[in-house]
C-alpha cells in the first residue's frame, strides 16, 4: 500500500485567459442568417526571438501559420538553419533544441550593449529569411522595486480579493527616443513534479515527488503587454510603473523577477499593435483587426508576409519577494498538495514552465 505524506504546501492554480466568443442573433423567422465566408490567412512564417546583453543562451522559435479550419494552430517549423549575427563579424549558428525552437550555446555569442544583431534563416525547403540590423541599447537600472497590499471585497475568490500591487522606479536618460517593455516571472518552489488532476477525499491533490529541486515559473503572456516611451518624460523619473498583482495563492513569499528592456522604437511598434489587438473587445468604436507587421523579411520571394520580430534590448534585472503573511483577510485559494512518496520520482525537466535550477537571486 503506498503512504502519502502531507506537506501542507499550498500552489497557486493557474488558469487559462478564455477566449471572447461573439454571438450574433438575428431575429425574425423571415430573415434568412448571413453567413460569411471563412477568411484565412494562409501559411505564413511566425518568428519570436530575442538577444539581450544578459547571459544566454538566446532563443528563436519558428512556427507556421495553419488554415482557419485548424482553430488558429501553429505548426513548429523543425530542420532549418538560423544564424545570429551582430555588425562586428560574430556570429553563431543555433541548434535546434526540440521541434520549431533554435538556441545558441551556453558559451556562444553574447549580446552587447551598442552592436547591432539580426538573424538568417534557411528553411527545409530552401526558402530564405531575414531580420534588418538592430541596435542592443543599454536599460537604465530598475532604482526600486515596492510592493503595496489592496483589498478589494467584491471578487468571489480570495486570490482576487486579496492582492499586493507590485510597482518599479527608474530615471529615464536625457536623451530622447528611449521605449520600455517590462515583463516578470515567478518562480515557485515545488517538491511535486505532478499533479493528480482532481483532489482526494481528503481534500488533497496528490502529487509525485521531483528528483531534484525544483521551481515552477509563472509569467504572463500576450495578454498584459507592458510597454512605454519617453515621449512624454524625457530625462525625469519613471515613478510608481504599474507591474503586476500578486495573487493570495498562499501564505509563503512571492519570489518575483522583473525585467526593465530597452526596446527599439520598432518593437514598441509592434508591441503596440499587438496589445491593441489582444485588448480589442469587439466594440463600435474599437479599430478593426488588422495583420502586424513584423520586422523579417522573405529573402527569395519579398511579397511573402512574415509574421513576428526578433529583437535587441538591453535588460536591467531586480528581484522581490512579496511578504503574504500579513493584512491577507482568510485563507489562501491554492492547492494543497500530498506527496506520494512511495511513486518513482520525476525529473524536473527544464523549460519555460519548470527549471531545476536556483534562481539567481533566490538566496538574496
Amino acid at each position: 500500500m503506498k503512504t502519502v505524506k502531507r506537506t501542507g504546501l499550498i500552489l497557486p492554480e493557474f488558469r487559462l485567459s478564455p477566449f471572447i466568443l461573439v454571438l450574433l442573433v438575428l431575429v425574425g423567422s423571415c430573415v434568412t442568417p448571413y453567413q460569411p465566408d471563412t477568411q484565412s490567412i494562409g501559411s505564413a512564417l511566425v518568428v519570436e526571438g530575442l538577444i539581450t546583453d544578459q547571459p544566454g543562451p538566446y532563443a528563436v522559435n519558428l512556427s507556421q501559420t495553419a488554415n482557419y479550419s485548424y482553430a488558429s494552430l501553429n505548426l513548429l517549423i523543425s530542420g532549418a538553419t538560423v544564424i545570429l549575427a551582430d555588425n562586428a563579424g560574430n556570429q553563431e549558428v543555433l541548434k535546434e533544441i526540440r521541434p520549431g525552437s533554435y538556441q545558441t550555446a551556453p558559451n556562444g555569442i553574447r549580446g552587447v550593449a551598442g552592436r547591432s544583431y539580426k538573424i538568417s534563416i534557411r528553411t527545409a525547403s530552401g526558402k530564405q529569411y531575414e531580420s534588418p540590423l538592430e541596435l542592443l541599447k543599454p536599460a537604465p537600472p530598475i532604482t526600486q522595486l515596492k510592493y503595496e497590499y489592496q483589498y478589494n471585497p467584491a471578487p468571489f475568490e480570495n486570490d482576487k480579493k486579496n492582492t499586493w500591487e507590485v510597482f518599479l522606479d527608474t530615471k529615464d536618460p536625457e536623451t530622447p527616443g528611449d521605449y520600455y517593455r517590462w515583463i516578470w516571472k515567478n518562480y515557485e518552489f515545488t517538491p511535486a513534479c505532478k499533479l493528480s488532476d482532481n483532489i482526494n477525499a481528503e481534500g488533497f491533490y496528490v502529487g509525485i515527488p521531483c528528483c531534484t529541486n525544483c521551481w515552477n515559473i509563472n509569467q504572463c503572456y500576450s495578454n498584459c503587454i507592458n510597454i512605454s516611451s519617453d515621449a512624454a518624460i524625457n530625462g525625469k523619473a519613471i515613478s510608481r510603473q504599474y507591474i503586476m498583482s500578486v495573487p493570495f495563492t498562499s501564505r509563503s513569499s512571492y519570489y518575483l523577477e522583473v525585467e526593465q528592456q530597452s526596446i527599439s522604437p520598432g518593437a514598441f511598434q509592434f508591441f503596440n499593435s499587438v496589445k491593441k489587438l489582444v485588448n480589442n473587445t469587439g466594440g463600435l468604436f474599437d479599430s478593426a483587426p488588422a495583420t502586424v507587421g513584423g520586422n523579417l523579411k522573405c529573402i527569395s520571394n519579398p511579397d511573402e508576409v512574415v509574421y513576428g520580430y526578433f529583437g535587441a534590448a538591453g535588460v536591467s534585472v531586480m528581484a522581490l519577494k512579496v511578504d503574504r503573511t500579513k493584512d491577507a483577510v482568510g485563507i489562501p485559494n491554492g492547492k494543497n498538495i500530498a506527496l506520494d512518496n512511495m511513486a518513482p520520482c520525476l525529473v524536473c525537466e527544464n523549460s519555460i514552465y519548470r527549471t531545476p535550477n536556483k534562481p539567481r537571486f533566490w538566496d538574496q
